[in-house]
């Protein structure tokens, strides 16, 4: 935990151990830094309060593993690595970033597309789903059981991704934003990550957007510039273990040159950059339904002004998400003083965030992947 006061003009004496009595939520090394950052925290202090009061409903998942994957983590019982290690997941492929110790191997190789799971056939969506789509899945509980998944199954770790998206397309839908999905939607997906290792975990996209030609741009300038351009067909869903099982047999009978018939449900194109730099790039295709940037950070980064002031120019509909609700509250914060009007979409919770706690966040809030979004 960061000191709330860091940065002052005299250094740190220690670690925060001397957390705010009001709203417990941020701790400072020493009385003369929470003196100093007072004035600060005093417009914070309030809402902060409110946001560790309602804590609980953030972490409350309807897995079996809920407890040790959220509170046991927040409060230091249990790592990021330990649960992966539990799963039988820890740094194995599209895994492998999930954890600090697997982020820390150095650069790894994300020109290949890894395309398994993992798992064993009963704990991940490799098929086609065997019942049909609900109108509208609200949350995990319910996708679980559309996919005959047992809820001891890992997957929404990485499916936070793409039901996040799903999510958010359902909510545009809902605020009239975008027309009803009908065959065909662009997507610009801005600063991409970690979802550059994990990129088979979008072929869901097929099973929640049936007979839809998705295209999804990610822009970012975590994007290698080796991969600038690069365009990836999903065609087949991330693949179990079983060596006999029907997804092995759906990959093994794809006819290649099918590939240039522009038939692909999902089609994936890589840019390196800001988005404010690529736009006049991307808009030699066709112009997105809607923008997405997953744990934006709006807050932390002046790279962001250029492109929302861009966004706010095109009067494209576009998401962001954040780690938690005060995140996404200084987010919001930030795009009206450019935009002059408040979002949408309000600031919510994500019912697809994913359910593994964040480590060492700066403050005491319980933050996850995706947690909380908003729309303008």
């Amino acid at each position: 935990m960061e000191c709330a006061g860091r940065g002052s003009r005299t250094p740190c004496s220690g670690p925060a151990m001397r957390r705010c009595h009001r709203c417990q939520a941020v701790a400072y090394c020493s009385i003369s830094h929470q003196v100093s950052h007072g004035s600060v925290h005093k417009k914070e202090c309030q809402r902060l309060e409110q946001q560790m009061k309602h804590g609980h409903v953030v972490s409350d998942f309807p897995f079996t593993f809920s407890e040790e994957a959220t509170m046991q983590v927040c409060n230091k019982r249990e790592t990021r690595c330990s649960f992966l290690i539990k799963q039988g997941v820890h740094r194995i492929g599209m895994w492998t970033f999930e954890c600090s110790c697997g982020a820390s191997t150095g650069i790894f190789d994300c020109s290949r597309l890894m395309k398994d799971w993992n798992l064993s056939i009963t704990l991940c969506p490799c098929r086609e789903p065997s019942t049909p789509l609900p109108k509208l899945l609200s949350g995990w509980k319910e996708y679980y059981e559309w996919r005959c998944i047992p809820l001891d199954s890992p997957v929404a770790l990485l499916l936070h991704w793409s039901l996040t998206l799903y999510w958010a397309i359902k909510l545009a839908v809902q605020g009239n934003l975008i027309p009803e999905i009908s065959n065909e939607l662009h997507i610009h997906y801005l600063g991409p990550e970690k979802e550059l290792h994990q990129l088979a975990v979008f072929s869901e996209l097929h099973a929640v957007f049936p007979d839809v030609q998705i295209h999804i741009d990610l822009v970012g300038p975590a994007v290698p510039e080796e991969r600038n351009g690069e365009r990836i067909e999903l065609r087949d869903y991330a693949h179990c273990i079983e060596t006999n099982c029907k997804c092995k047999c759906s990959a093994e009978s794809f006819d290649p040159t099918s590939l240039q018939s522009g038939s692909s449900a999902i089609t994936l194109k890589l840019h390196n950059g800001y988005y404010h730099d690529c736009y006049k790039d991307l808009m030699k295709d066709t112009p997105p339904n809607l923008i997405i940037a997953p744990n934006a950070g709006v807050a932390a980064y002046r790279s962001w002004l250029q492109t929302i002031e861009l966004i706010n120019e095109i009067k494209v509909p576009a998401f962001f998400s954040d780690y938690c609700e005060e995140a996404c509250n200084l987010a919001t914060s930030c795009i009206s003083s450019v935009t002059g009007a408040s979002p949408t979409i309000p600031i919510q919770l994500n019912p697809f965030r994913q359910p593994l706690a964040v480590e060492d966040s700066a403050l005491f809030l319980p933050c996850y992947s995706n947690c909380f979004i908003f729309g303008i």
